[in-house]
């Protein structure tokens, strides 16, 4: 059993919390938040509370932190808690630059504790699965991702909320929910090249957009076609395009409460088939998954490589997005 504390405990963390109240591998032994509605939250779950996130790294019964805070403050609190012997899961994206994630990434080797990322996407068993056939061949060579992951979650924020904030936010959509697609992405590809983004605000009041396009391509070939919106209701769409056949992931419900999939699959010379799949906690068993690595039972199935590659080319997005340009990706 791993005990962690979760820092920040807006809408996601809220929810990290709540699910880990039946986890076997993590028990929660501290929360803490800037926010002073955070220590209602505390008080309502009877958890310790901390109002900083320095108290969290002083408490000795903490061995992990679990970061739901603002993008800008990931870098820096994960160089401190690695500096404080602790083990980190942070929520997406891991740095904002990859200066940034280079340097996050160092300093958890340089203590020997483990690091994970918000990437749930990664532990959906319909997504796992299309990983498997891309690695058995049977997809053939992978020629394009096409995703899409949309939701009007942010609608009801109120104007000064972090997540509205160009700032903390840059080409909204992206950081929101686009790199979740971009990582999958990676997955897919490896290294990205370059990519071309255009974020537009056209249907709401957020000012940092509402919709997103990027198209990225990959060192070794590959396109990715990558879509996200953040003023129509819940949409969630993973394909990829091979020389020897296709497979798509449709989402039924955000990922907060999954409500289960569809996966189809069409092989050269066979017909698509579509199956169901039953509902699956994928934002547990990725912090599971962390929980095992910082254990040593098994290593974190994200590759730290894939985790540097996704930052860089999310910079290169924000980037593109300002300049409406196409931007290279630092590799």
């Amino acid at each position: 059993m791993l005990n962690i504390a979760v820092v920040g405990l807006g809408w996601w963390g809220r929810i990290v919390v709540d699910l880990l109240a039946g986890s076997e591998k993590l028990r929660v032994v501290r929360v803490a938040d800037v926010a002073p509605q955070g220590e209602a939250s505390a008080a309502q779950r009877a958890l310790p509370f901390s109002s900083s996130f320095e108290a969290v790294l002083r408490d000795p019964q903490v061995q992990g932190v679990v970061l739901c805070t603002p993008h800008s403050q990931h870098t820096e609190q994960i160089v401190a808690a690695a500096g404080a012997g602790k083990h980190v899961f942070c929520e997406k994206p891991l740095s904002m630059t990859r200066a940034d994630v280079l340097r996050a990434i160092a300093a958890v080797e340089q203590a020997g504790v483990a690091l994970a990322v918000g990437h749930e996407k990664r532990f959906e068993p319909p997504v796992q699965e299309v990983m498997r056939l891309l690695q058995s061949g049977a997809l053939g060579t992978p020629l394009q991702v096409e995703a899409n992951f949309s939701q009007d979650k942010f609608l009801s924020l109120s104007a000064d909320n972090w997540r509205l904030s160009a700032r903390e936010a840059p080409a909204g959509p992206m950081t929101a929910t686009g790199i979740h697609l971009l990582d999958l992405a990676v997955g897919v590809f490896g290294e990205a090249e370059t990519v071309h983004a255009s974020v537009r605000q056209l249907g709401s009041q957020l000012t940092n957009g509402d919709t997103l396009a990027a198209l990225v391509t990959f060192r070794r070939g590959g396109h990715a076609l990558l879509t996200a919106i953040l003023a129509t209701p819940f949409a969630g769409r993973f394909a990829v395009y091979g020389s020897q056949g296709w497979a798509e992931v449709r989402d039924r419900t955000h990922p907060e409460a999954p409500e289960g999939w569809t996966l189809t699959t069409c092989l050269r010379g066979e017909r698509a088939v579509a199956v169901d799949i039953a509902p699956a906690p994928a934002v547990l068993r990725n912090l599971e998954a962390f929980a095992d690595a910082a254990l040593g039972v098994a290593p974190y199935p994200v590759p730290r490589e894939q985790m540097v590659a996704n930052v860089s080319a999310l910079e290169a997005i924000f980037r593109s997005a300002a300049s409406g340009a196409i931007e290279r990706v630092e590799n």
